[in-house]
Parts: C-alpha cells; structure tokens; sequence
C-alpha cells in the first residue's frame, strides 16, 4: 500500500510540476524577475527529484544477486539521498546565488507586470492539487503518527520525500508571490531578490532534513518498537511450542518492505534437533503472518543462561 500509494503521489507531483516549470520559465523571461527564475530552477529540480524516485523504485524490484544477497531494496534510500543533494544544490545554492546577484543590481519588473502573478496563482493551484494527493496517500499509512513523527519514522522514502517537496514548493511559492507584488508595488527590485533568498533557505533546510532522514535509513534501521514487540511475541507463541523466550533479537530494514530478523531463541534443554527445526520453522511462520515484511529470518537455537 506505501509503495502504491507513493507511485501515486509521485506522479501527481511530477506532472504538476512539469507543468509549473514550463509556465515559470515563460514568465522568466517576459520579467526578468530573479524570484520567477528561482522558482522556476526549483520546479525543473522537483521534476528531476521525482523522476528519481522512480527510478529507484523501479530498479529496488530486482532480484537478488550473488554479489548482492539481500537484494535492492535500499536503492529507494539512495536515490532519495541524491534527491536531498539535488534539491539542495540546483534549488537552494542557486537560489541564494540568484538572490545575491538581484540584491547587487536591483531592478523593477517593467514588461509584462500582471504575468508572474497570474503564473504564481495558477502555479499554487496546481502544487495544491500535488500537495493534496500526497497527504491523502500519506494518510492511509500514517496511522497516529503525527506529521513531523511520519517523516521522522517512514520506512518507504517516497510519501515523505514527495510531502517535503510539495510543502517546500508551497511556500515557496508564496514567498516568490510576496516578493513579486511587493517589487510591483514599490518598483524596487530588491524586494524580489528578499523572496528569492528566503525561497533558498527553505529549500537549504528542506534538504537537510530529507539527507538526515535517508543517511539514517541507508545506515539499516530496526523495526519499530511495535514490531519489534510483535515479533518477540510471535517467536515465543503461547510458550508450548518450542521456544520458550528471546534470549535476544535484532532486527534491520533492507528495504521498506523488507525486513532481516536475527535472535538468538532458547529451546528445552532436552528437545530432539528434529523438535528444535520444527519450533524453528513455527515460529518462522508466526512471525510471518503478525510482520509480512519480514522476509529474512534467522534464529540460533540456544539454552536460556
């Protein structure tokens, strides 16, 4: 359902955003105004970002390899890192860059005045509807989560990345349309270079956020505290079947929908191996059926010390 769901919203942001950078540009180039080029820069960036996301996740469906046993599922977290790097550099750097060049030698937007207001309204629009559609996607996974939890704790980049994006590209778009009209309306140039900087710092911290959320996830994650929880209990049973405690687990993402389980299970000091296998193969199952994600397992049997 995550992956569903952030295919869905990864489209929708990429064909907003495609649209959105087109009418930028044109705007661009009627007004020479520095916050229309920022944002349009921001857009084609975003249209690239999503581009990656599915790339990721269509190259995180191979099969394992020799060389590669557990497979790819982490190449949704790379390609999500280099999404951070490039919304970073292309979006926020070039955004500073371009404010500090309008703040050196200002100039009012003189040809063709009402165009970025109008490119901006419609351009809010089209990023509401993105916006709208991610946090709808969000919501069927989210749970109780709150907002800041759900991109602290998601396992599937995707949803979070697209969120970020759309809110960044939001407020961005605001900023641009406050410095715009307040350029129209004093006829200092300046102000349009103010909402070309604070566009770069939004999109600077949006960065930063998004490479600390996929750093950790590259680095391998546990599961949650709740599926931690779950497995333990699905490992012992009802207490009468093999395996009578965790001695001790360790669990790891390899990917969103994939989880490695590794613990040590003690077993009846007087159980016959072929029992043992068998508790094993059962509390395989168990854990399966409570943690589907659960794809690699592996338990040591030992005596409780």
């Amino acid at each position: 359902m995550a992956a569903e769901g952030g295919t869905k919203a990864i489209v929708a942001a990429l064909v907003a955003n495609l649209g959105i950078a087109v009418t930028k540009f044109v705007a661009f180039l009627l007004t020479a105004s520095s916050s229309m080029l920022a944002e349009s820069i921001h857009s084609v960036a975003d249209s690239g970002n999503q581009g990656l996301l599915l790339l990721g996740g269509k190259r995180a469906k191979r099969d394992a390899t020799a060389e590669h046993p557990f497979g790819y599922g982490r190449e949704r977290y790379v390609y999500a890192f280099i999404v951070a790097i490039v919304l970073f550099s292309l979006g926020g750097l070039f955004a500073l860059y371009e404010a500090y060049h309008k703040w050196q030698d200002p100039h009012p937007i003189e040809n063709w005045q009402w165009v970025p207001v109008v490119v901006l309204v419609a351009a809010i629009v089209m990023e509401s509807y993105s916006f709208r559609t991610a946090i709808v996607e969000s919501n069927r996974v989210r749970g109780e989560r709150s907002w800041a939890e759900f991109v602290r704790t998601a396992k599937a980049p995707e949803l979070p990345v697209v969120l970020l994006e759309d809110l960044g590209a939001l407020l961005g778009l605001v900023f641009a349309l406050i410095g715009v009209s307040l350029t129209l309306a004093t006829d200092d140039g300046r102000w349009d270079a103010a909402g070309t900087a604070m566009i770069g710092v939004l999109l600077v911290i949006i960065a930063v956020v998004l490479a600390v959320e996929m750093k950790s996830l590259l680095l391998g994650e546990a599961a949650t505290p709740a599926a931690v929880q779950r497995i333990r209990e699905a490992l012992v049973g009802d207490g009468g079947q093999g395996v009578t405690e965790v001695i001790h687990m360790r669990t790891m993402h390899l990917g969103p929908e994939e989880l490695l389980v590794a613990a040590k299970i003690a077993v009846p000091a007087n159980a016959q191996a072929v029992e043992v296998a068998d508790a094993i193969d059962a509390a395989e199952a168990r854990v399966r059926e409570v943690e589907p994600v659960a794809r690699m397992i592996y338990l040591e049997p030992d005596l409780p010390r």
